[in-house]
């Protein structure tokens, strides 16, 4: 029976002639040995796979895939365990970790000169999505890196189909895991690391266990069963090698299990935190047709808070702020999105803005003409007029003495008028324009910026409060001393 299912399976399978084994083995310790090619090469792919991680690149990702040798050293890892080669297992050993160890150095050192001078301005809480995507491996990826080492090691030893290699390397994707821990380990982010480690100690172990079953199933085994050993009729390696690549599942079904969580937590995060910002649109909307411009919002102990920038037609009182709080408060209770008990704050940024209609051209207003209030001028000053006497003459001639007249004088007072000015006295990060002295920020100004001083004028914890009108057309107060008004020269 044994021998009927032998010939059966020597039919199916091509035979591999004793040449051609002898071909493969020698290919395979000649690529396993670390020389210059080999480390160059390592050293091209690791600067080609950190920058496409950094750029989030798939294209050049894709190129470092194709120029990475590390696919070499793990079939030979495969061979030699089957074959029972010393020599070739130590070679592909050494050659496999310092190339990996190159690889994560270069990924590292790049990704620290990119931190100092940021070419690719990243932050440790955000890196790419091609980053992120080779931090948590699931059990998908081992069963590419069993049919990618199988289709490697298969096209390996046949050599009319050795042209699939370089799309064997692409779907095993060995080196830019490699190149994503020293990304991670750049940005002291340990779970970045980890997550690619696995996935390359993932990858590593199924393609070596899945070139070993190539070459036992083509007969690369040795004749002398004493040198490799066996069990249950296989070679002993191949058995340890096949247990270990199970016992991977257990965390790559760990880590798939815990992305799933947390991939339905923030779904379901978004979703709540839409319905909130359509419910607070809508009321908003419905007392002075606000729009809502900037949202935050922070589950804090039994308490939900919501803080929200809003441009509105005319501002918010007390009383109407505390009213939009409570219907929106009443719409997400109603919606069972604040539970029993959980209070809902809410606080609000408002600046206050014009809508302007280019179909409906704006009212000419009339504007009064100044008037002019007369004032009394200065009270009249009687002065003693000094008459010579009166000659004696046979007629006197009374002289009348002369009457002074008061003479009202007018005083012109005009109605104040806007004037134009300029920021200044301004340091980094710049000067907050408020609603009201004092009050919440609606824009900020830098130096220099241009200004229209407007009427009002008022005194706030003995600082004294002038209203401003921006370049952008914005109305606030800022503090008198930072307005510097220019002055004509002749």
């Amino acid at each position: 029976m044994r021998t009927a299912i032998w010939h059966l399976w020597r039919r199916i399978v091509p035979p591999v002639s004793q040449e051609r084994r002898g071909e493969v083995q020698v290919r395979l310790r000649d690529s396993s040995e670390p020389d210059f090619s080999y480390f160059l090469l390592v050293l091209l792919s690791s600067v080609i796979a950190t920058l496409g991680l950094l750029m989030n690149s798939p294209a050049t990702i894709i190129g470092a895939m194709l120029v990475a040798p590390l696919m070499s050293p793990i079939i030979g890892l495969g061979l030699g365990s089957i074959r029972g080669d010393d020599r070739l297992l130590r070679e592909a050993a050494a050659s496999l970790f310092r190339g990996s160890a190159l690889a994560v150095l270069i990924a590292t050192l790049l990704t620290l000169n990119n931190r100092l001078i940021p070419f690719i301005p990243l932050l440790a809480e955000n890196l790419p999505s091609e980053v992120m995507s080779r931090t948590q491996p699931t059990p998908m990826d081992l069963g590419v890196a069993i049919a990618g080492g199988l289709a490697a090691a298969f096209a390996l030893a046949m050599p009319d189909i050795s042209a699939a290699l370089p799309g064997v390397a692409i779907a095993t994707a060995l080196l830019p895991p490699l190149a994503t821990v020293g990304i991670g380990l750049a940005y002291q982010r340990w779970d970045v690391a980890g997550g690619a480690f696995l996935l390359f100690i993932t990858n590593s172990v199924a393609i070596a266990a899945s070139a070993m079953i190539v070459f036992f199933v083509l007969g690369f085994t040795p004749r002398s069963v004493e040198k490799v050993g066996r069990v249950a009729g296989l070679p002993r390696s191949l058995v340890v090698l096949v247990i270990v690549t199970a016992l991977l599942l257990a965390p790559l079904t760990y880590t798939s299990v815990q992305f799933v969580r947390e991939a339905n937590s923030s779904r379901d995060l978004v979703e709540r935190n839409t319905q909130i910002r359509s419910i607070t649109s809508k009321e908003a909307y419905e007392f002075h047709e606000a729009e809502i411009t900037e949202w935050n919002i922070a589950d804090e102990e039994n308490r939900l808070v919501m803080e929200i920038t809003i441009r509105t037609p005319r501002l918010f009182g007390y009383a109407e702020m505390l009213q939009l709080r409570d219907a929106v408060g009443a719409r997400l209770r109603e919606l069972e999105i604040l539970s029993e008990g959980q209070e809902f704050q809410l606080l609000l940024n408002q600046f206050q803005a014009q809508r302007l209609d280019p179909k409906i051209p704006p009212t000419a207003t009339n504007t009064p003409p100044p008037t002019y209030t007369y004032t009394p001028g200065p009270s009249p000053t009687f002065t003693a007029t000094v008459t010579p006497e009166p000659t004696l003459t046979p007629t006197s001639t009374a002289t009348a003495l002369p009457t002074n007249t008061a003479t009202l004088v007018p005083t012109a007072t005009h109605t104040p008028t806007t004037y134009p000015g300029f920021a200044a006295g301004i340091i980094f990060p710049g000067l907050k324009l408020r609603q009201s002295p004092g009050g919440p920020a609606i824009a900020t100004l830098r130096e220099g910026d241009a200004l229209i001083v407007l009427y009002g004028q008022e005194i706030v914890d003995g600082l004294v409060w002038v209203e401003v009108q921006d370049s952008a057309g914005r109305i606030g107060w800022i503090p008198q001393i930072y307005v510097l008004t220019p002055t004509a020269t002749p």
